[in-house]
C-alpha cells in the first residue's frame, strides 16, 4: 500500500514537472516573431461593422511575420501572439490600405482598352507597365466622356477591425 502511494506520488511529481518544463500549460508559451510563419483565422470588418473577409470556415490564412506580406497594422497585431490567442484589432487606415489617392483614377477612352474589351462598372483590368510591374484597376464608371478606373485598393482610406485568432506559429 505505502509503495503504490509512493509510486503515485512519483509520476504526479514527473508530470507536473514535464507541464512545468512546457510552461506549465502543457502548450507552447512561444510568441510569434518576425520570421515566424504563422496561420491565422481573422474577420474582417469596417468601419460600419460590415463583415468585408474571413477566412473562419475556410483555409486559414498563412503569411511570414516581417516579410511585408500583410498590412503593417496586421502583422503589428500577430507579433507577440501566442498560439490560441485570439484578439480584435483596430487598424487605421494608414497602417492598412493608406489613404485614398485620388491620382490613382484615370479616364481612358473605349478605343484605349485592349480590342474586344466591353468593361463593366466593378470589373477589374490589368495592365503591365514599363518596369514589368503590374496595375490593375477597377472600373468605378462608364459615360460618354470616358471609362474610369481607379487603382486604389478597395479598402484604401477605410479605418478595419480585425478579429484574429492564432492558430499556429511556425519558428524558423
Amino acid at each position: 500500500m505505502i509503495k503504490t502511494r509512493y509510486i503515485v506520488l512519483l509520476i504526479s511529481l514527473m508530470l507536473g514537472a514535464a507541464l512545468f518544463a512546457g510552461g506549465c500549460s502543457g502548450g507552447s508559451t512561444a510568441t510569434a516573431k518576425a520570421g515566424d510563419k504563422v496561420k491565422i483565422d481573422y474577420t474582417l470588418k469596417l468601419a460600419d461593422g460590415t463583415v468585408y473577409d474571413t477566412s473562419v470556415g475556410k483555409t486559414p490564412f498563412e503569411f511570414t511575420l516581417g516579410q511585408n506580406q500583410v498590412v503593417v497594422g496586421l502583422e503589428k497585431a500577430v507579433t507577440g501572439m501566442r498560439a490560441g490567442e485570439s484578439k480584435t484589432v483596430a487598424i487605421p487606415a494608414a497602417e492598412a490600405y493608406g489613404a485614398y489617392n485620388s491620382q490613382l483614377v484615370r479616364v481612358v477612352q473605349r478605343g484605349q482598352l485592349p480590342q474586344g474589351t466591353e468593361p463593366q462598372v466593378g470589373q477589374q483590368l490589368q495592365t503591365t507597365n514599363s518596369d514589368g510591374t503590374t496595375t490593375v484597376f477597377t472600373v468605378t464608371k462608364i459615360d460618354s466622356t470616358g471609362i474610369t478606373l481607379d487603382a486604389n485598393s478597395p479598402l484604401a482610406g477605410k479605418d478595419l477591425t480585425f478579429e484574429i485568432k492564432l492558430l499556429e506559429i511556425e519558428s524558423k
